[in-house]
């Protein structure tokens, strides 16, 4: 909408940090866009931008303002979504956080299905470490996050919440392919591949070998769980992977997986919510209701 154009562009340049990079994504001139930003800090009687020789960046009265232009934007949002719901359109933007291991599978799935359905709303994915997830919540940048091993729940208010199996992968000839079950003692024998601090999945492998006095030995680490599931083929490590993340057809990469026993660890918890107090657009709370449905009917 027009009246917002001008805080568009304030987000625009507190986002680049350059005068003239936002003016090239916003098709202005700089000198325009300058002018824009000189008038707006004159009715407010306050500078918004530190002016460096590297660019620009909001002081303390700029945050402030950012906090409340996105705030307005998220407003918009929900409006524009209920809008369309009251003309018998389905649209509106969804902006989800979550974090590695939701990516590969389950949310591409269901993404897609719901994109049939609803062909005019669109998505924005965007990919967290453990613990950022939830607090780009607080600022509107997110609508959603899908979560597993939250740090923060405090300001999220949460829809489902269910504890996650955990699968060690290996080759299909491996010693251990035939196991119905694991211990994480039988693992140790092995080379590991772990996933690398904070991933949700390794704070539950540790707090597993931990409770039997253990501590685990990476052969590797990666933040790629697709590079540990297939440096798994044909050798002797072992790979992990929560059922979210199970691919679904291993045997084409010779693998196989077997359930690792977690069994009094409190930990290995997937959430999904939003910000506690936030009225959703309907786009938004519509694909959350739809989530809560998918993970509660293959997981609980």
């Amino acid at each position: 909408m027009r009246h917002l154009l001008v805080l568009k562009y304030i987000e625009k340049i507190a986002e680049t940090g350059s005068l003239r990079s936002a003016a090239e994504h916003l098709n202005i001139t700089p000198s325009a866009l300058n002018r824009r930003i000189l008038g707006i800090e004159e009715e407010l009687g306050v500078e918004i931008f530190e002016r460096h020789p590297s660019g620009l960046r909001p002081n303390i009265a700029g945050e402030i303002l950012l906090k409340h232009i996105r705030d307005q934007f998220a407003d918009m949002d929900r409006v524009k979504s209920r809008i369309a719901d009251l003309s018998g359109m389905r649209s509106g933007h969804i902006n989800i956080a979550t974090t590695r291991e939701i990516v590969p599978f389950f949310l591409p799935k269901l993404i897609k299905q719901h994109l049939n359905e609803f062909p005019a709303v669109t998505f924005s994915v965007n990919l967290h470490e453990r613990g950022d997830a939830e607090i780009s919540l607080l600022d509107n940048t997110n609508d959603i996050a899908i979560v597993f091993e939250p740090i923060h729940l405090k300001e999220m208010q949460t829809v489902y919440s269910g504890h996650q199996p955990v699968f060690c992968i290996m080759s299909a000839d491996h010693p251990l392919a035939d196991r119905e079950r694991l211990k994480i003692y039988d693992c140790t024998d092995f080379p590991l591949l772990l996933p690398k601090d904070p991933e949700g999945i390794r704070q539950v492998l540790d707090a597993t070998a931990n409770k039997i006095g253990i501590s685990l030995e990476p052969a590797l680490e990666s933040n790629s769980l697709d590079l540990l599931r297939l440096m798994s083929q044909d050798s002797k490590a072992l790979s992990f992977s929560l059922a979210i993340n199970h691919r679904p057809e291993l045997e084409n990469d010779r693998l196989v997986s077997v359930p690792l026993d977690t069994k009094g660890i409190q930990a290995s918890l997937l959430v999904a919510g939003y910000l506690r107090g936030r009225t959703l657009p309907v786009a938004a709370a519509r694909f959350l209701e739809t989530l809560n449905k998918e993970l509660t009917i293959k997981f609980n």
